[in-house]
């Protein structure tokens, strides 16, 4: 089984590579990822282990070979207690922000907000949970944050299910650039409807994992269509105004690998890294239906038309 130049995984929880839903940004004159750790495995678990899922940190400087530095871990006697996972890290103002939802709260999973100024100690915000969304069309829940600067604001793209608990969807929320981006600061723009529910074949029942980047006034965003291990894939659509979108094909931009690829079981939960001239796709794959989970990359490169493709 061929593997690609990045296949990241950390072994520190379960024994076994095990990391998901990769975030990566620019800062202080490295690369830093921001990604998911499961929950302990009891033999492995020391005495003061945390409950639940956390965040795990890793740098580089090529954006390829990655090096963890260290942690974030769930609050004790707040709603972060049972776990923190899929972190969006955005640079605002020389600081980096990290949006996060809890998780093993079923529908009153939200999302959380932390501050560090040097990438790898988080100031929690005492509003946590900073945002859950509201609308008849949702169950309350709100996870797989991702944040993006536009026009004035800051745009807080989530992930939701219907009532039911079964169709996963995303909607949109805005907050001020100038505000603390706690829990007074947001509104939800996705109170009527999803922003994007899934509708072609491959998405089955999940749209989820939304990152953004932009190209001139366009807006691109990138999101993981169906469950994990559906499989889950890939797909991109495009906006002028950050709130409607068009799919750019009917086609995932990044399908999951053949059968005994790495990443036969899918290629999911992107994580757009678009600055100094380099456009990259982190993912998340597998090969055994999760058991384990690595993260990896592909390079990405805009047509004479400003749409992305895949660099082979």
């Amino acid at each position: 089984m061929d593997t690609p130049e990045m296949y990241y995984g950390d072994t520190s929880r379960l024994g076994r590579p095990f990391a998901k839903d990769p975030s990566v940004i620019s800062f202080k004159g490295k690369y830093w990822l921001y990604y998911s750790m499961p929950p302990f495995d009891p033999k492995l678990a020391p005495p003061d282990a945390p409950k639940g899922w956390g965040i795990g940190i890793a740098t580089s400087t090529d954006l390829t070979h990655w090096t963890k530095v260290g942690e974030v871990l769930g609050q004790p006697g707040t709603v972060e207690e049972s776990g923190i996972c899929a972190p969006g890290a955005r640079v605002l103002d020389g600081k980096v922000h990290l949006f996060y939802q809890t998780y093993g709260m079923g529908p009153k999973d939200a999302i959380c907000h932390a501050v560090s100024s040097d990438g790898l100690h988080f100031d929690h915000d005492p509003t946590n949970p900073v945002f859950r969304p509201n609308g008849a069309w949702n169950c309350g829940r709100a996870i797989d944050a991702e944040v993006f600067p536009f026009k004035g604001k800051l745009y807080l793209y989530y992930a939701t299910r219907d009532p039911a608990f079964k169709i996963q969807q995303l909607g949109v929320a805005v907050a001020d650039l100038k505000s603390d981006f706690g829990r007074a600061a947001w509104t939800n723009l996705s109170t009527d409807g999803p922003m994007l529910a899934p509708e072609l074949p491959w998405e089955r029942d999940c749209l989820e994992a939304a990152t953004l980047c932009q190209r001139g006034k366009t807006l691109f965003l990138f999101y993981a269509g169906a469950y994990n291990n559906a499989p889950q894939q890939i797909g991109v659509a495009s906006s002028t105004d950050g709130v409607h979108w068009k799919r750019l094909s009917d086609q995932p931009l990044l399908a999951n690998g053949k059968p005994g690829e790495w990443n036969a079981s899918e290629s999911g939960h992107p994580g757009i890294y678009d600055e100094e001239g380099k456009t990259v796709l982190f993912f998340q794959g597998n090969n055994d239906k999760g058991k384990t989970w690595f993260l990896s990359q592909r390079r990405l490169r805009w047509t004479r038309k400003n749409l992305p493709e895949l660099v082979e």
